[in-house]
């Protein structure tokens, strides 16, 4: 009775229930009592109050119905917005930062695994994977092709599988085949709505680590030049220095105030590609022509390295093996579901203001069916790459000159100063589809002969700029220089609103720490299992670590990668994770988007503290407007009628709706 007595009399703070459907009006006659509880109504009993919604229920396939659903409009405009110049440069720049580690990599293969792997199968490869994605993905912006996690996880399977006496090819064949029908399973159980708890935490590790993978791969290269002599040695490590000084100092120019803004961005966009053509070049000069210097090792144009066809005999292997063959398809599955997944979060990370949406479950198929493809022929497995993915959104921004308004007044400051902004992302699929296509020409006869010149001190440069540009911008390394760098002259950084300083100390500690954990165990014959590892600081994140920090910590030293538009395709940014929204406002990050093919006609710059001179300050007519399309973008991934059903029943009870 006193439980009773206590429903129908609600403590003063509780919310007034929202009236019944059945319920009148006084001039018609008494309303029915409506349970005070919010979410219980004559249609909402107190039994399905309590009954909380099933979390195990999978709905098979929505995730990739809805990318597909929400990206189709766009797929028109991904060729039409093209006709931009930004697309050239991109090309350029992604085709040499692509195929040049690739072809690295495929050196190292060729070393580790007696000449399986060699220039033609990675080309292959990455062809494969460019036509694929650029063609079909709901996000055309990540870059797909060989990388280094694939190369260790290769050569790391032949060291273990061929002293057994395993046919190589067959048994990466059936680890492909396996692996293919994981990541589709994967999809259709829409595993990518996990990517809410994926936050800067774990991708700053992870891109620390592959960004050490690079730097350690060129010092790997330039070791190997010692079984030719010391005189190719340190000429190969002299123009390895040289490349990385004169590419990073060509992105530094191109962020600088020299020379006209036209000329900087010349240098900035084809610096890289024009250091490896003039030292390529560069060693024939002088007495350096006469120093016998290592190069690529090349094939005949469109066929193996190995004496074999591009079809693979699966069949050609032990009954066993194909069992064996299981477990190393599970951790390739767990390697390419976080790795392409987060090349794909950072491509779209909260710095670039894109428009269109993303579509993680269906782009994760797409994986599976590049997986099962490339084992049949033979060639490695691609995936996303670290750091050009998001090299190639970087190069497809669109900038513009505004001025900087004081916080104070909310007027232009005193001196008129300028910054620029990013304005703008082009999003379209013609670069990844244009430097996979200049890759297919690469297999041809002619330039195999122009590949097989290239140094390979001039590679391991590549390595060393590549890797330097990934760590300039890392998380983990702007804390360490915020934690190096002099209190008194580090004013305005949001780091010092940490009252408990010592706790950056720890948070970047637990970050080095997972990266040492991985990069140590790739040292090893374990190396096998390091994809797990790198998976781990996902649930410590987000189980361990609010016991440890403060809330208010947590959010200024981690973020989400990507904006809540983004991750509208795993069903939004976790509780835990949304951003303040001040005044009512929208959340930071959270720019003018297209869905269904309509654009915003006025955006909020993304950046605070600044006013364009040519639109102004935005009106509230605007906010009203992208306020009202951010709703109906919401409403869209909420039409299924069992969906809402099981959304009523979770408001009530304070759970995420969104959960499947």
């Amino acid at each position: 009775m006193q439980r009773l007595k206590h429903l129908r009399q609600p403590k003063e703070e509780d919310a007034p229930a929202s009236p019944s459907p059945d319920s009148s009006d006084a001039s018609n006659g008494p309303a029915k009592r409506t349970d005070a509880r919010p979410g219980v109504s004559r249609t909402t009993t107190g039994a399905s109050y309590h009954k909380p919604p099933k979390w195990w229920r999978i709905y098979w396939g929505r995730g990739m119905w809805r990318d597909v659903k929400r990206r189709a409009p766009c797929y028109g405009s991904d060729f039409l917005e093209a006709w931009d110049y930004r697309v050239i440069p991109a090309t350029v720049y992604m085709y040499f930062a692509n195929i040049l580690p690739a072809l690295a990599f495929s050196l190292d293969m060729f070393d580790r695994t007696q000449n399986s792997y060699g220039v033609n199968e990675v080309l292959l490869s990455s062809v494969i994977a460019s036509g694929v994605f650029s063609l079909l993905a709901a996000q055309p912006l990540t870059i797909v092709g060989v990388t280094g996690p694939i190369t260790i996880f290769n050569y790391t399977v032949y060291d273990i599988m061929v002293p057994t006496g395993a046919n190589y090819f067959s048994f990466m064949c059936l680890i492909g085949l396996w692996a293919m029908l994981m990541h589709w399973f994967l999809a259709i159980s829409n595993s990518c709505n996990g990517l809410k708890y994926v936050t800067r935490f774990s991708c700053d590790t992870f891109g620390f680590y592959v960004a050490c993978v690079y730097l350690q791969k060129g010092i790997q290269v330039l070791t190997r030049q010692f079984r030719v002599g010391y005189t190719s040695a340190y000429l190969s490590i002299m123009v390895a220095l040289l490349v990385l000084m004169v590419a990073y100092g060509c992105g530094i120019i191109g962020g600088s105030k020299l020379f006209q803004r036209y000329v900087r961005k010349f240098i900035e966009d084809y610096g890289t590609p024009l250091t490896i053509i003039f030292f390529t070049g560069f060693v024939h000069i002088g007495h350096m022509r006469s120093v016998d210097l290592q190069t690529l090792p090349t094939s005949r144009a469109f066929h193996p390295t190995k004496d074999r066809g591009w079809f693979i005999h699966f069949w050609d292997i032990d009954a066993k093996n194909v069992g064996i063959a299981f477990p190393f398809a599970i951790v390739l599955t767990i390697l390419f579901w976080f790795d392409h997944n987060v090349s794909s979060l950072i491509a779209q990370g909260t710095e670039f203001p894109l428009r269109k949406p993303a579509g993680f479950h269906w782009d994760i198929f797409l994986l599976g069916l590049t997986t099962g493809i490339t084992g049949l022929i033979g060639t490695p497995f691609p995936n996303g790459l670290i750091p050009q993915a998001p090299f190639h959104t970087a190069s497809l921004c669109v900038t513009k000159q505004v001025r900087i308004m004081d916080p104070a007044t909310g007027e232009p400051d005193a001196e008129n100063r300028t910054e620029r902004i990013t304005d703008h992302v082009v999003e379209q699929r013609v670069s990844n589809l244009a430097q996979g296509l200049l890759t297919l020409g690469t297999m041809s006869g002619p330039l195999l002969i122009v590949v097989g010149l290239i140094p390979q001190g001039v590679l391991a440069g590549l390595f060393f700029t590549m890797g330097t540009q990934a760590l300039s911008s890392n998380g983990i390394v702007l804390k360490l220089l915020y934690l190096c760098r002099d209190r008194e002259l580090s004013i305005g950084d949001p780091l010092r609103d940490v009252e408990r300083q010592y706790m950056i100390w720890l948070f970047v500690g637990m970050e080095l720490f997972f990266f040492g954990a991985a990069f140590a165990i790739t040292q090893t014959t374990a190396a096998i299992g390091f994809p797990i590892i790198l998976l781990a600081p996902i649930p410590w994140r987000t189980l361990v670590m609010p016991r440890i920090f403060r809330q208010d910590e947590l959010a200024k030293l981690d973020a989400p990668t990507a904006s809540a538009f983004t991750m509208e395709s795993v069903g939004g940014l976790h509780d835990s994770l949304e951003p303040p929204m001040a005044g009512g406002g929208d959340a930071p990050g959270a720019q003018g988007h297209v869905m269904g093919g309509e654009k915003d006609a006025e955006r909020e710059v993304p950046a605070e503290g600044v006013q364009s001179a040519a639109t102004g300050t935005e009106s509230s007519a605007s906010k009203s407007k992208t306020k009202s399309r951010s709703k109906r973008a919401r409403n869209e991934f909420e039409k299924d009628e069992a969906y809402e059903s099981q959304e009523t029943v979770a408001s009530g009870l304070g759970r995420d709706p969104y959960k499947l």
